[in-house]
């Protein structure tokens, strides 16, 4: 099989042998899709796509249809909640009758004799997906209008009327910032490879400093440039990807979230910090959060409490990754890599306390 060649933008794909070696045997899987969906035709050809580090996720194609497939990695030692496919399924299912711009899911499946695990289907789109902030492969007068429509998606999902659409119980509304560090806190007891004492000052501090206030919307939970799909010409949000953390919460966590390369360097999980930002054709934090206001209606700001609870949770996140390669079971080919950024995104976290006055 020969690796398709992706519009500008596109994460490059890892090689097929990948997909068709050890991972699982995609015999069982093109009987199972042809008895699902009996109007396919043709021989399957399957692809790993590469740049992921939560659910492994594959291109499928047939003569006359494509669609991507999203499971959960081989092995054991998952975290508890961790890779929740059942829950990406549901939530793109529901925004699909929504202003949220995501893929026509096409089915979900628990039966593990199929690829090893569970997984869902969803069909393909076409466009340009950009893994890194500063935008190397976009001209410089062209970025400030994808940043920009990256705030208005987000402003659309927190819109979304989750309860219309039947998402009641996807999460526990109000309260969001004290269950996430008490959670995120027991994810880092569990996945931790070693101590870390800016960790361990922010599960301190971040309890002792919740703003007032609360606010209930559905949570991408991983909203970040990587994970949005735009048009193949235009500066538009096709489709927002990859939603295993999605749940209810706080409208503020999101925005933060989407923040966090402006605070790290490009050597930290490819920060934008201290990069001549106008010169890129790079808005500011505050032209990027001023318009996400703007589009949302919300006159509340993302603070340092907000930044540092993002990064927190960031970093124990990349130390889960770092414990799944030390498992041998993680789903991107440079997870250890990866992983060990942990200690250099908490570290960043604490300087944002550090310098409230």
């Amino acid at each position: 099989m020969q690796e398709r060649q992706e519009p500008a933008g596109v994460t490059a794909a890892v090689p097929p042998q990948i997909a068709l070696g050890s991972e699982f045997d995609p015999e069982p899987l093109r009987r199972y899709l042809q008895c699902v969906l009996p109007d396919l035709r043709g021989s399957m050809e399957l692809q790993r796509i590469g740049g992921g580090q939560s659910n492994p996720t594959y291109f499928v194609t047939f003569d006359n249809r494509a669609m991507v497939l999203r499971k959960q990695p081989g092995g054991g030692n998952l975290l508890p909640s961790a890779h929740a496919v059942d829950r990406e399924y549901r939530v793109l299912t529901a925004l699909a009758n929504s202003e949220v711009p995501v893929p026509r899911t096409l089915l979900y499946c628990d039966d593990r004799s199929v690829v090893g695990t569970p997984f869902y289907v969803m069909e393909r789109l076409e466009g340009r997906i950009f893994p890194h902030y500063r935008l190397p492969e976009v001209p410089a007068a062209e970025k400030k209008a994808l940043f920009f429509a990256m705030a208005d998606t987000l402003a659309r999902l927190h819109a979304v009327d989750w309860a219309a659409l039947g998402l009641s119980d996807f999460g526990r509304p109000g309260n969001y910032f004290a269950r996430q560090i008490g959670r995120w806190t027991r994810q880092w007891e569990m996945s931790r490879t070693a101590d870390n004492r800016d960790v361990e000052r922010l599960i301190k501090w971040l309890p002792e400093h919740i703003p007032p206030g609360d606010e209930t919307c559905i949570s991408h939970g991983d909203f970040r440039l990587g994970n949005l799909m735009f048009h193949p010409v235009e500066p538009r949000v096709i489709a927002v990807l990859d939603w295993e953390l999605s749940t209810l919460g706080h409208p503020l966590a999101d925005v933060a979230y989407s923040c966090m390369p402006w605070h790290t360097l490009p050597t930290e999980f490819d920060g934008i910090r201290g990069l001549d930002w106008p010169g890129l054709g790079i808005p500011s934090p505050q032209e990027y959060l001023a318009h996400y206001r703007q589009c949302s209606g919300r006159e509340e700001s993302v603070t340092a409490f907000h930044l540092a609870f993002s990064q927190f949770r960031f970093a124990v996140i990349l130390e889960g990754i770092a414990a799944r390669a030390l498992a041998g079971n993680a789903a991107g080919a440079d997870a250890a890599a990866v992983g060990n950024q942990a200690g250099a995104i908490a570290k960043r976290a604490v300087e944002l306390i550090e310098a409230i006055p």
